[in-house]
């Protein structure tokens, strides 16, 4: 598929919980380029997959460019017509309220600084106990990494622990692998049993901050493998998408989160500076969530990547990010 062919665009409403109800389908054009890519997106088994977590919808000017046949193919692939009455938007920084009449909300609300940034503790108590169950039963490193790339919050405060001045390591941690290995089984157990406790689910932006920052981790691994990018710095873009909305998650500046952490140089520049191979893919993925088509295709250009292959990255990360969460849930 040609390099200048425009991307479809996928992204996640609230429901009226505040957690993800539905993802939108969405197309800048209406050329046949575009309307390809939709019908290949549709014969994807994520697409499907995806449809029975949640909803796909469309909106109504959206539906009405598309061809007949390719909307009730949509239709049967679990596709819905979005209410635009029912929908509500919020770039608001702050907890919105939706009007009784609302079932949806988009916007970027959930991007607002914690109530108490000093304290905000986002870590899951349900990760928290299936990690320490993990560790108590002498599980495989690589199923408590796992784990880790769940929360972003609980993985932070492992490399800020393993970074720390009475564990003596001056090492570069390039994964949670390794951390996991630095830190050693009996201290990790200790410090568990602590996040345990002190874990804190009371943040009214966390499904969908969640739900963002799984979604660009998992695409940005997936793009690095992609371009060619080897398995470990696979593991760095997944890191990079995690660690790149901490800020947002503690509401403090990225450069002062980084500071306790001896973290990859290459991690740290392209989070901070958007450097490097890896850099781009980031701002990319950035691009693409402010559904920024032009600075997209610019980047896919440079990246020497087809708007086909973030197609179908952006699908699979959108399933994977969906049942990440239906794990969480359950």
């Amino acid at each position: 598929m040609s390099l200048t062919h425009v991307p479809v665009l996928l992204y996640v409403l609230a429901d009226r919980a505040l957690r993800p109800g539905a993802v939108v389908l969405s197309c800048s054009d209406a050329t046949q380029g575009t309307l390809d890519a939709v019908m290949a997106l549709t014969k994807h088994p994520d697409f499907s997959a995806v449809a029975a977590l949640l909803p796909w919808v469309m909106t109504p000017a959206q539906s009405d460019a598309l061809p007949a046949p390719l909307w009730q193919a949509l239709q049967q692939k679990g596709c819905q017509l979005l209410d635009d009455a029912k929908l509500m938007r919020s770039d608001a920084l702050l907890k919105p309220e939706l009007p009784p009449s609302a079932l949806w909300l988009e916007g970027d609300w959930f991007l607002a600084p914690p109530a108490k940034p000093s304290g905000a503790r986002s870590s899951s108590r349900t990760l928290a106990l299936k990690l320490v169950q993990l560790v108590i039963a002498d599980a495989d490193i690589r199923d408590i990494e796992d784990v880790f790339r769940q929360d972003p919050a609980l993985s932070y405060h492992l490399l800020r622990l393993v970074n720390s001045v009475g564990m003596g390591s001056n090492r570069q941690i390039s994964s949670f692998s390794q951390a996991i290995l630095i830190l050693g089984r009996q201290q990790l157990r200790r410090w568990l049993n602590l996040m345990l406790f002190s874990a804190n689910s009371d943040d009214y932006r966390s499904a969908m901050l969640l739900s963002r920052v799984t979604w660009r981790s998992r695409t940005l691994e997936l793009l690095a493998r992609q371009v060619g990018l080897d398995k470990s710095n696979q593991e760095l873009a997944f890191m990079a998408g995690m660690f790149s909305m901490l800020g947002i998650l503690f509401g403090s500046s990225l450069v002062d989160l980084f500071k306790p952490l001896q973290l990859s140089g290459t991690l740290v520049a392209a989070v901070l500076r958007h450097e490097g191979e890896l850099g781009q893919l980031l701002r990319l993925i950035e691009c693409y969530e402010c559904r920024d088509v032009s600075a997209v295709l610019g980047l896919l250009s440079c990246l020497n990547l087809a708007a086909a292959d973030l197609n179908q990255i952006s699908l699979e990360a959108c399933h994977w990010m969906l049942g990440l969460l239906q794990e969480k849930k359950g």
